[in-house]
């Protein structure tokens, strides 16, 4: 054929120039037909991403720019609309890629999607564990059932959320182990510190006390920590003092119950445990003590003729004291 063309010029001219009209003539067409269709996708595809990246960025910047949500919210927002960015531009890309696969160049696109339908259950069946991790880690970043900082407990694990993703979350113990919970396993989320605490301090008094006098007591004591300039501020209301909850042999259980801030109710407790001991030895009001026996016949520590306005110390306790020893050298009892 190189042979003929070299023979005949005038034939390797002739099939050069149809090969030339051709390519001229398919530019033409594609240009005309094709690439507008080209540029629209292409087009319409830039102008969604845009409006993606526009939404996502206005959120994060909204999430930054609100302090009152917390910077553990905060974070939370960020990881969902980063999420959300990737899987919107993700799915805008492979769409557009698609459109123009068929359009544009022609291409079949049925063994593609069949093979990649396959592929996609085959990877979903290994990958299940994590997809379900994933999405529950969605619902519970779009749900707000807990953020960074809260004390929950999760999966049969108490502690504080140091950190939180889309698969796993991190939860610090008391003791300081770092617990790491797949979301999938997350069932039931107890927070401990969703919107108040409540704590409840348990003050145990010897049953000698009379109860008209201890809860005054008591309730004054938990009081001063309210009105307290370094303490108001984290309480959301005045301390309950519930009566007598419980009698446990020579003991009775008066509990004080406290509303605070979340997370917030440890300060207030210790100082009111403190102001409460102060409180019982200044007016005189023995402690309770499980050990210490009530003395037979008494009517709670008051004396004959008594109304019970003054409290008796109670009885020492015989089993405590010393037994009598003689002296092996001179007889004598000690």
């Amino acid at each position: 054929m190189l042979t003929s063309f070299a023979r005949s010029p005038e034939n390797a001219q002739q099939f050069f120039h149809e090969i030339a009209e051709n390519w001229l003539s398919n530019l033409q067409d594609f240009a005309h037909r094709d690439l507008p269709a080209l540029l629209g996708v292409v087009f319409f595809t830039w102008a969604l991403i845009w409006i993606v990246n526009m939404v996502t960025r206005r959120l994060t910047t909204f999430a930054e720019a609100r302090t009152t949500i917390g910077v553990g919210r905060a974070s939370q927002i960020k990881t969902v609309v980063s999420v959300l960015r990737a899987t919107a531009i993700g799915i805008i890309g492979f769409l557009a890629s698609l459109q123009i696969l068929s359009d544009v160049f022609k291409f079949n696109l049925a063994p593609l999607l069949t093979s990649a339908g396959v592929a996609g259950v085959a990877i979903g069946l290994a990958a299940q564990t994590i997809v379900k991790d994933c999405l529950n880690g969605m619902l519970i970043l779009i749900e707000d059932q807990y953020n960074v900082g809260d004390a929950v407990r999760l999966a049969g694990l108490s502690g504080t959320v140091e950190s939180m993703s889309l698969r796993t979350t991190m939860l610090r113990d008391g003791d300081g182990t770092l617990y790491t919970i797949p979301n999938s396993q997350i069932t039931t989320v107890a927070n401990l510190t969703r919107d108040y605490s409540m704590a409840t301090i348990n003050v145990s008094v010897d049953f000698s006390a009379n109860p008209d006098k201890v809860m005054p007591v008591l309730l004054d004591a938990a009081t001063s920590v309210r009105n307290d300039p370094a303490y108001s501020n984290i309480f959301l209301a005045d301390p309950k003092l519930l009566g007598v909850d419980s009698i446990k042999g020579s003991q009775v259980i008066y509990p004080i119950q406290i509303r605070t801030l979340a997370n917030q109710q440890a300060p207030a407790v210790r100082e009111i445990q403190k102001r409460v001991r102060l409180a019982l030895d200044k007016n005189g009001i023995p402690p309770g003590d499980p050990l210490r026996p009530i003395e037979p016949g008494s009517r709670g520590g008051a004396t004959s003729g008594d109304t019970g306005s003054e409290i008796r110390s109670p009885a020492a306790d015989p089993t405590a004291a010393k037994p009598r020893e003689t002296n092996p050298f001179t007889g004598e009892d000690s």
